[in-house]
């Protein structure tokens, strides 16, 4: 089975754009499963559904997405061949642009759209900078010049992606996208597999539940700004 991992900032297209690929993967036989990671709630398991893909979901609630991930991967893993899927594709959102839920040797995607500013791909890290698979969506909204100015900031990040632009919409490019997935190398297990980069850090008085503020109940892992 291929284990893909798909991530981006909230809002950037990412469940249309793997619906459009997966369904261009359908119409050849190939049989796909999807895990989706969020914080709270998600809808996005019934739109899977709907559109006949199996799908599984996992809220981390007050822990840090990217660790309920990690955490939890192996699993998921271990569903999708139990399941009989050709391909297994995991979605989560970079909710705060420092996500690295990327693992070495496995596909990586990043999504990201042309709305979030041609200065966006400089301020996200490890999902977007270790992508080996690059989606662009929202091109039809702005202009030519836009489209490839952001291109080429992604590029400046990012050298070795692959850069392709998917409507989520219309389904152009996902067929493309569709090709790119299916040609992934497959995983077995994921157990002693390293992540392409650390998660974030953080563990804190906040982290175990504390609400005061102020430096008396701060301890753990704490960073200061520097005011002098």
């Amino acid at each position: 089975m291929r284990l893909i991992t798909v991530a981006g900032p909230p809002s950037s297209g990412k469940t249309s754009v793997i619906i459009k690929a997966v369904e261009a993967l359908q119409g050849e036989g190939v049989k796909v499963g999807v895990i989706k990671f969020d914080c709270l709630s998600t809808g996005d398991q019934a739109l899977y559904e709907r559109r006949g893909i199996s799908a599984k979901t996992g809220l981390s609630g007050n822990l840090c997405p990217d660790h309920f991930f990690v955490s939890n991967i192996q699993e998921c893993l271990q569903w999708g061949e139990q399941s009989g899927f050709d391909l297994l594709v995991s979605e989560s959102a970079g909710l705060c642009n420092r996500c690295a839920p990327h693992i070495k040797d496995v596909c990586a995607v990043c999504v990201i759209d042309n709305l979030s500013g041609v200065e966006t791909p400089r301020k996200i890290g490890p999902m977007l900078k270790m992508a080996d698979i690059v989606v662009v969506t929202k091109g039809d909204i702005v202009s030519q010049a836009e489209r490839e100015v952001f291109s080429y900031r992604v590029r400046q990040v990012n050298p070795g992606a692959v850069i392709i632009n998917v409507n989520g919409l219309t389904g152009q490019g996902g067929y493309e996208l569709g090709r790119l997935l299916s040609a992934a190398q497959e995983t077995v297990s994921l157990t002693g597999r390293l992540l392409r980069f650390s998660m974030p850090a953080a563990l804190c008085s906040y982290c175990l539940g504390q609400r005061k503020i102020g430096s008396d109940y701060q301890m753990g892992n704490v960073r200061k700004m520097d005011f002098t």
